[in-house]
């Protein structure tokens, strides 16, 4: 069986034989099971998933595995994570990523509703050519385009200069702050 990528499976020397089924690549009908691609982890499920067995009853889900921990180490986590909130650390990263995305999308918005009213209200100054077949429409809604792709750009931009530093020390300060709080586990 080839893979969408056009590369085969199992050993690289064409399509993947199953043992056991050795005649299926005959013409002959295969079943849904023969047609299954033969990854051991593929069709694993981690442990406490599924569908029940195939019974179709539901599953619950695990609860999340509790070290030795009590329900004070939670509260002395959730702690930590107030503390962090509150710092002037970290509401100076959530004021500049406040600065920088509320006029951005506002100003994103505000183009694009733009673009929307004034085809509808002005069709006539839309459909005035500019070059050949290009009109102002066209300009303008390749404009979004150019637009989207430019604002992604400077959110990227804005966060690798003005954010991830100051974001990624805030993320080591309560690593360590939440490491001494369970007592050293990580």
């Amino acid at each position: 069986m080839q893979s969408s990528n056009s590369r085969p499976h199992g050993d690289g020397g064409g399509p993947e034989r199953v043992p056991g089924h050795e005649g299926t690549y005959d013409g002959s009908p295969q079943s849904a099971e023969d047609m299954r691609y033969r990854d051991p982890w593929y069709d694993a499920l981690a442990s406490g998933w599924g569908e029940g067995g195939g019974t179709g009853a539901a599953v619950s889900v695990p609860a999340a595995r509790r070290e030795g921990h009590t329900g004070g180490g939670a509260q002395a986590t959730a702690q930590v994570y107030l503390e962090v909130q509150r710092s002037a650390a970290f509401q100076e990263v959530r004021g500049r990523y406040r600065r920088f995305v509320v006029p951005g999308a506002a100003a994103f918005f505000l183009w694009y509703v733009a673009y929307v009213v004034t085809a509808t209200a002005a069709p006539g100054w839309m459909a005035r050519p500019v070059a050949g077949a290009v009109n102002v429409a066209m300009l303008a809604g390749l404009g979004q385009f150019l637009t989207t792709f430019l604002f992604a750009w400077a959110y990227a931009r804005h966060a690798r200069l003005r954010r991830d530093r100051a974001a990624l020390e805030l993320r080591w300060d309560t690593q360590e702050l939440t490491r001494g709080v369970r007592g050293g586990a990580s």
